[in-house]
């Protein structure tokens, strides 16, 4: 096995990626961030295998330990050694799985590149799926799921970011294919907050969705409570929309405009019949609804300063503290 301390790893350029280093490159790399899955991985692991097993072209399977605390890293040393084809990248900390993609990316050799959660929610036995419509000529092609097996809160939110996005693409998906011009592309991007999926559609000529199964999670919970599915979608709004802004905007005129009607309403009224209590009382609650899109104005515009600030820092979006390969430099 080859260990690469982070300082070998920090050297090479940032637009760059491990797939211009002069080596013996597989066809297909399949990246999985990994982050307290110890349950899963073995399965994940033979069911992957025998997927790629179908597939004839050379590949490889990079898994991205994002820091775990349980025994994750045992299991990922235990399957290292165990396949030449393996790549297991250990980060410093736990940088997000987004973060953990880009890592797998950078590391990745592939023509071909496929992201896989680690558990096993989107099948592994999908992915020749999208690995047909990349051999027909497009760039990125992205798995919808049907039938979700998530909780409804998840499946409301991401039926709003769906609609707010106007497309049938499924963002959170995690089961999605690129081509290496599209992953160079991805990692030349200095922004803070990626959101993957979105930003690929953005840099890719020919892009296009699939359906794919989805199965009930049986190891562990899932990472993403509410409030992190909140700031995901933030993520995306933020960074490829302006649609926020735009409606506090508009919301304000529209404020503005109903409280010079009540004004000349009440105005109206209080002249002809002479009585202040109404017209007190809705003055009271007009008040309330002018603070309450104000209060909604200034958390946007918030939302959008915080993230100009962290962009600003230019923190890593992720530290590699070692890259191991398997003995051999891949197998058919």
């Amino acid at each position: 096995m080859i260990r690469t301390p982070s300082s070998t790893v920090s050297s090479i350029p940032f637009a760059h990626d491990a797939a211009d280093l002069p080596a013996r490159r597989p066809w297909l790399s399949v990246v999985v961030p990994v982050f307290n899955e110890e349950d899963s991985l073995d399965e994940l692991y033979r069911r992957l295998d025998a997927t790629l097993a179908s597939v004839p072209e050379r590949s490889e399977i990079v898994f991205v330990n994002d820091g775990s605390t349980d025994e994750s890293r045992a299991r990922l040393e235990g399957i290292l050694k165990s396949d030449a084809r393996i790549t297991l990248v250990d980060l410093a900390y736990n940088c997000g799985q987004h973060a953990a993609v880009l890592a797998g990316f950078r590391v990745s050799r592939g023509d071909v590149v496929v992201t896989l959660d680690a558990d096993l929610q989107n099948p592994p036995e999908e992915i020749p799926k999208l690995l047909d419509k990349i051999r027909a000529g497009f760039d990125v092609v992205g798995g919808v799921r049907r039938g979700r097996k998530d909780p409804l809160v998840r499946r409301a939110l991401a039926a709003l970011v769906h609609g707010l996005s106007k497309s049938g693409t499924d963002y959170g998906c995690m089961l999605r294919a690129y081509r290496r011009p599209v992953v160079r592309r991805i990692l030349r991007c200095r922004e803070r907050t990626l959101f993957i999926p979105a930003l690929a559609a953005v840099l890719a000529h020919r892009v296009i969705d699939v359906p794919i199964a989805h199965d009930t999670r049986r190891f562990g919970r899932s990472r993403y409570s509410a409030s992190r599915l909140l700031r995901l979608g933030f993520d995306w709004l933020t960074g490829f929309s302006v649609l926020p802004v735009q409606l506090v905007t508009v919301f304000g005129v529209a404020m503005s405009a109903a409280g010079a009607a009540f004004g000349v309403f009440f105005l109206v009224r209080r002249l002809q019949s002479g009585s202040e209590s109404d017209a007190l009382f809705a003055v009271f609650a007009l008040v309330f609804a002018v603070l309450g899109a104000l209060f909604v104005a200034i958390g946007v515009v918030g939302e959008y300063v915080v993230r100009i600030s962290i962009e600003v820092r230019h923190r890593p979006r992720y530290q590699i503290s070692a890259i191991r390969r398997g003995a051999q430099d891949g197998r058919s």
